[in-house]
């Protein structure tokens, strides 16, 4: 089942490293240029599904100098091979579309 893109996007985020929240939001905005800016509300309720599908962990420990409201999140080696998954799917269903010709030849 195709993951929603805002999943997606967050388990990308926390593929090379733990972050919390606001960092996560910096981050989709970042790794899409502009292109996909996810509000408080979806990255929150994301993160619930997320946590209950054992995809993403709540850390405990958190830098000493940081401050203590945020929490931090990291990529599950389940939610890893899902987002791997869901990678590869992308990626067949674009090759299926640049051979029909409806998608450019490079990426």
């Amino acid at each position: 089942m195709p993951l929603q893109e805002a999943a997606f996007h967050i388990l990308v985020a926390l593929a090379d490293a733990d972050k919390h929240g606001y960092a996560i939001m910096q981050d989709v905005t970042e790794r899409t240029r502009g292109a996909v800016r996810l509000n408080v509300g979806t990255l929150y309720s994301t993160i619930k599904r997320l946590l209950e599908t054992g995809w993403i962990e709540e850390l405990d420990e958190r830098p000493s100098e940081d401050d203590e409201r945020r929490r931090y999140y990291r990529l599950t080696e389940v939610g890893r091979a899902e987002v791997r998954a869901e990678a590869a799917r992308l990626e067949q269903m674009l090759l299926i579309a640049k051979r029909a010709g409806l998608a450019p030849r490079k990426v």
